[in-house]
């Protein structure tokens, strides 16, 4: 499943990037408007996890270890992985039992952050600028979106689609160079579900997961 878990891996870049290793800025005419919900969630979000980085125990691999939680529990908060994981699967979510979705979700939850945690070390220097929002008729969906800007000057767009859950605005979608991480998903999950069970896709997350979080304890 290699294209699977390269795609945790652009994942987990670009959610180190626009969540906690980067210079937020913004157009002045941007700055001037005030910001939506959606997009004060994620600022909030991003200098948590900032402040946990800047932290001097950040530094210290004795001391490390409480402050990666807090940012793994950001990461869970800003992001609504029940959301994105129903998404991802696709209509065949249905098919899958209380207990399967609930199990899934968790994995998959466990595979994202653990290999963001294991990015988030890399990365320093970027900026972001925030380009503007994009809110459906309704006003029950956001997209936040913003332009990264790499070492090597290569700019990225990078757009986070959010919606209200339990009295937060949540991440549910990411959208690299417009293209959507649960659109990726999705069609590699069906692969894999074409011949495999449920329960098999769980303990295949559940086993790469495990092995990245190994790999953040070296």
């Amino acid at each position: 499943m290699p294209r699977l878990f390269a795609c945790a891996r652009i994942f987990a870049m670009f959610c180190a990037l626009a969540l906690g290793l980067a210079v937020f800025s913004a157009p002045a005419q941007a700055a001037q408007a005030a910001a939506s919900p959606a997009r004060q969630a994620l600022e909030t979000a991003t200098n948590r996890i900032l402040a946990c980085i800047k932290n001097p125990d950040y530094v210290n691999p004795t001391t490390r270890g409480p402050l990666r939680q807090q940012i793994e529990d950001e990461v869970l908060h800003i992001f609504d992985f029940k959301e994105f994981s129903s998404r991802t699967v696709g209509p065949r979510w249905r098919a899958f039992a209380p207990r399967q979705q609930k199990d899934f979700s968790d994995a998959f939850a466990d595979l994202l952050i653990s290999t963001y945690v294991n990015k988030i070390d890399g990365y320093n220097g970027e900026q972001v600028v925030y380009t503007g929002e994009v809110s459906s008729a309704a006003g029950d969906r956001t997209e936040v979106r913003t332009l990264i800007t790499m070492k090597d000057g290569k700019k990225v767009p990078v757009s986070y689609r959010m919606l209200p859950k339990d009295g937060n605005w949540r991440v549910y979608d990411v959208l690299i160079e417009n293209i959507s991480l649960v659109k990726n998903y999705r069609t590699q999950f069906q692969d894999i579900l074409n011949s495999a069970s449920p329960d098999q896709l769980i303990a295949r997350v559940r086993a790469k997961a495990q092995e990245v979080r190994q790999q953040n304890v070296k």
